[in-house]
């Protein structure tokens, strides 16, 4: 388990607990966090390995999960479960990540400061043993896993126009399913025009 997807001890004790419950439905921890706050939050991340969750997958998921820690119960106090994908800008939490979404632009943080700084920006180059590529200004870096503390994906049309590629691919995404829009030619345009 990284840092990435449980930073604190226990998030680690929570993904210990709901990973297995996850996992057998079909899906991935990406990340999990309990947040403070007057009530707290307990935040799930997952995704199917291969890409692609929908609303009635979230369903399941905090069904499943909500099952298990009322079994283990691990927190005292109130909280409130909310399970959702990763999202287009999503975090990288697992080294696999970072060869799949290789070619696209991130921005990586790390714990300590690295030739004077602890952010880049730049492209995703894969991945070299448990280093992280990364092709910034200067050239292509590499970053050892265990040194990241924070990695994310940045919202590019290039990232988005992907995201709607692989949702198509699996399904989730049926045009059909949506209506048909309407646009008008340049004639009915100008008769509309000269009827005012």
């Amino acid at each position: 388990m990284t840092d990435l997807i449980a930073k604190t001890a226990i998030d680690r004790r929570l993904a210990e607990i709901i990973t297995p419950a996850i996992e057998g439905l079909g899906f991935e921890l990406v990340r999990v966090r309990l947040m403070g706050g007057k009530t707290r939050i307990l935040q799930i991340m997952a995704d199917r390995p291969e890409g692609g969750i929908v609303v009635d997958d979230c369903a399941a998921i905090s069904t499943a999960v909500s099952a298990v820690l009322d079994v283990e119960d691990p927190l005292e106090d109130a909280y409130t479960l909310e399970v959702s994908s990763p999202g287009i800008d999503r975090p990288l939490t697992r080294l696999k990540d970072f060869d799949v979404w290789e070619g696209y632009e991130a921005r990586l943080e790390t714990t300590e400061m690295i030739d004077g700084r602890r952010r880049f920006k730049g492209i995703l180059a894969g991945t070299e043993g448990d280093e992280v590529l990364i092709e910034i200004e200067e050239g292509t870096i590499g970053l050892k896993f265990d040194w990241l503390s924070d990695a994310k994906l940045i919202l590019t049309e290039d990232l988005i126009a992907e995201m709607l590629r692989q949702r198509k691919e699996a399904g989730i995404i049926d045009e059909d399913e949506f209506d048909e829009i309407e646009t008008e030619t340049d004639d009915e345009s100008d008769s509309a025009s000269e009827k005012e």
